[in-house]
């Protein structure tokens, strides 16, 4: 099963020391319905490479149609290759209501201090102050949270957490609102030096348009090539779609920044040696796709 994809729309080219950007035709590698009796969906996932070199894939998962308030669990996979084949494994994590989980939404996990540490929104009653949780594991497969409970809480409906290592401290990345309780949609970040701990929020990107719930900013994900940064979010401004920021400092974009679109949803970077590959994924998107992903200084173009 594939699909033809290859949209990349540059932007006009005032964007300081941001390269080009250019994604490639999305082919669909794991379909998480195959073998199943009802179609299932992939939305914000991660992918992680383990220490024998297998890959795996977690993410939000659930029947069609679309019911994000009734995700409940992550879909987890593995594969040698990237391309696949996929084999399907039984589910990460399930909702815990005893630990306050109203939902399960968009994991991102990364290794330090010799584990892996799954961070994810968690949801709760108060939408104003929506759990972001952590749980770990040894192997990726069995996975404990955090006995202590959610590292902090955010709103409106704080989610989709992305995690990286910036000048010797970690940084993670959520999607959210100006206020807690609605305003801009924005992109904050919080830093921590032992994964635990985390600082107050600070804004590294504010969107123009307003509301709460679902917004503009959702799927953040920073990337660092060569000597400038990537924010890739979305939906924008439809469903499968995604804008990407070009900027010298990873917490300052504007939105006079953008470098390109790219029709994606929720989409993930993963490095393969020296080659980078974008992901896509969604309700009504038939699994997770992949496309190679092109950071340089030539003006980017559509391939077909």
């Amino acid at each position: 099963m594939s699909s033809s994809r290859g949209e990349s729309v540059p932007s006009p080219p005032d964007r300081g020391r941001a390269a080009s950007v250019r994604a490639g035709r999305f082919r669909t590698v794991y379909d998480p319905s195959a073998g199943e009796s009802q179609r299932w969906y992939i939305n914000d996932h991660t992918v992680i490479r383990d220490e024998s070199g297998r890959w795996h894939l977690f993410g939000i998962t659930h029947t069609e149609p679309a019911d994000p308030f009734h995700e409940i669990e992550f879909a987890h996979a593995s594969a040698d290759d990237l391309h696949g084949p996929w084999t399907k494994h039984p589910s990460a994590l399930v909702v815990d209501r005893d630990y306050g989980e109203t939902h399960l939404w968009a994991p991102y996990v990364i290794r330090a201090d010799g584990r892996y540490h799954m961070f994810y929104a968690g949801g709760g009653n108060d939408r104003t102050a929506a759990a972001i949780c952590v749980a770990t594991s040894d192997d990726l497969f069995e996975w404990t949270r955090e006995p202590a409970g959610p590292v902090f809480r955010d709103g409106y409906d704080a989610r989709d957490p992305m995690v990286t290592r910036i000048d010797g401290h970690w940084v993670m990345y959520y999607a959210a609102t100006s206020s807690p309780t609605g305003g801009n949609y924005v992109v904050a970040y919080r830093t921590s030096t032992d994964l635990r701990t985390w600082s107050e929020r600070h804004i590294a990107f504010t969107d123009p348009t307003a509301g709460t719930e679902a917004g503009n900013t959702e799927s953040p994900f920073v990337l660092r090539h060569n000597d400038s940064w990537y924010l890739f979010i979305g939906p924008r401004p439809d469903y499968v779609g995604t804008d990407v920021f070009g900027s010298d400092d990873p917490y300052h974009f504007r939105i006079d920044d953008r470098v390109v679109h790219i029709a994606a949803h929720a989409a993930e970077v993963i490095a393969d040696g020296e080659e980078l590959w974008i992901t896509s994924c969604g309700w009504g998107q038939g699994g997770v796709s992949l496309a190679p992903l092109e950071i340089g200084r030539t003006p980017p173009g559509t391939t077909s």
